[in-house]
């Protein structure tokens, strides 16, 4: 042992000159030169083009918050932490309004400007190379409910009867309070850290830490991020397997606690139908809000001031269709909505419902409508996202499922959200998934019914059991 360790120690002595085997020692060979671009300044979205940023994947998020109710005066402080895909230049973050008070390049001051409606365009003071994983912080602050938002389901930072304030907005939300890269197609995770005047509750996505603190482990798409701030009263349990249940009311939205208690038993019939539960936590935001819509804002879902229990099961369907399985691109909404709506149905069948005679009698209403009719499911245009996948979207699922049969229906439900989970899916996956699991060519019904613009032909409109 000895005598090993000796040559050893006179192999090591001469590495530097040779190799003990007399091979010379080489140096690595240097890096590739860079040849930094700009990211671009969007992702790629025809609908939106403008919407997110390429050069760079989103990693996480790291947002920092300080909120003065009656002032409604906000401070932020976010890290954005990503990785390169191209030698960078340059690269852009989206920030809607709010005022840039300083960017940071992995602790290095950087430059940056604001172009065109919602740019935050920073230049590092080097460059960064593809594949580094690197951290950008961004220090802001304004009013956010002074920035301007389009209305119908981008609502904007909104104030709440309470004095206090909420976000909920799709395609656009995260941008109102946070430098995001705002697209569906780069999730990441999330955390939050709020400071608020005592007697103020913040309540988020995800798991629930020390107060104000939230975090959300899993990847998730940015307009399903939300911040609410108010006089909450907290309901906290636990599900069978331990995931946490957290759900807020706001002062008036009492009332809506005999819907939200019935969760538990929601999210175990929807396990029953989709496969395991995908998310870190559960719960809800019932606000005492006239808001036009509810929005499946991930693990905690937001609740207008008439949301009902078809909602709750509509909001937490999303937590599989929309929320772990993301779209990647606007075009494909009926990924989310269409699934959503339909297992509306699916709770009113377990309650004994027949769903081919519902089906058939809102085939007699809206025979002659060609209003109706013509609302196209995939594909439909930008501005149109919206307003199909919620009524045609469920004739089109069922008819779906009476084509293929139920094995097949039920196979389809559960493959589709393990195929994807956390990630992102397209209309032409699910086709090709649909198709496989049926062992059918389904490229006709799918043209008659999601494609198309006029009542489908009898074959397509009654298929299997809607026959008889």
């Amino acid at each position: 042992m000895r005598r090993r360790l000796a040559a050893l120690a006179v192999c090591a002595a001469v590495v530097l000159a040779a190799a003990c085997s007399g091979d010379a020692v080489t140096a690595p060979p240097p890096p590739p030169p860079m040849h930094p671009l700009p990211g671009a300044a969007g992702a790629g979205d025809p609908y939106y083009p403008d919407d997110g940023n390429g050069g760079y994947d989103a990693l996480g998020y790291q947002v920092g918050v300080t909120y003065d109710p009656p002032s409604g005066h906000l401070d932020g402080d976010t890290t954005v932490t990503a990785k390169a895909t191209q030698d960078l230049s340059r690269f852009d973050l989206d920030l809607r309004g709010l005022d840039v008070h300083g960017v940071e390049v992995d602790g290095q001051p950087a430059h940056f400007t604001r172009e065109k409606a919602f740019e935050l365009v920073v230049t590092p003071a080097s460059p960064i190379r593809a594949g580094t994983t690197f951290r950008t912080r961004v220090r802001y602050g304004g009013d956010p409910a002074k920035t301007p938002h389009d209305g119908g389901s981008e609502n904007g930072w909104q104030h709440s009867a309470d004095g206090g304030a909420y976000m909920v907005g799709e395609p656009h939300s995260a941008a109102f309070w946070y430098p995001v890269n705002e697209t569906p197609r780069d999730k990441a995770t999330f955390t939050l850290t709020a400071h608020v005047p005592p007697g103020w509750t913040v309540i988020s996505n995800g798991r629930e830490g020390p107060p104000g603190t939230w975090t959300e482990p899993n990847p998730v798409a940015s307009y399903l991020t939300t911040i609410a701030i108010g006089k909450f009263s907290v309901d906290r349990s636990t599900l069978p397997d331990g995931t946490p249940v957290v759900s807020a009311y706001s002062p008036g939205a009492e009332s809506r606690r005999a819907i939200g208690d019935r969760l538990p038993e929601v999210l175990g019939f929807l396990k029953s139908k989709f496969g395991p539960y995908p998310q870190s936590a559960a719960g809800g935001i019932f606000l005492n809000e006239d808001v036009r819509f509810s929005l499946e804002t991930q693990t905690r879902p937001t609740y207008a001031k008439w949301a009902d229990l078809p909602t709750l099961v509509h909001e937490n369907a999303h937590e599989w269709f929309g929320d772990s399985v993301s779209l990647r691109n606007w075009s494909d909404i009926c990924l989310n909505e269409c699934f959503a709506s339909y297992a509306q149905w699916l709770w009113a069948e377990r309650e004994g419902q027949s769903l081919d005679d519902r089906y058939r009698a809102a085939i007699e209403i809206t025979r002659g409508s060609t209003d109706f009719w013509g609302q196209k499911l995939v594909g439909m245009g930008q501005g149109h996202e919206f307003e199909g996948v919620y009524n045609k979207g469920i004739l089109a699922l069922h008819a779906l499922r009476r084509q293929i049969g139920d094995p097949a229906f039920d196979r389809l439900l559960h493959d589709w959200p393990a195929r994807y989970r956390h990630g992102n899916a397209s209309w032409a996956d699910f086709e090709k998934m649909a198709s496989s699991v049926s062992g059918q060519n389904l490229k006709a019904f799918f043209d008659e019914w999601f494609r198309g613009t006029k009542l489908p032909a009898d074959a397509d409109l009654f298929p299997g059991s809607l026959r008889s």
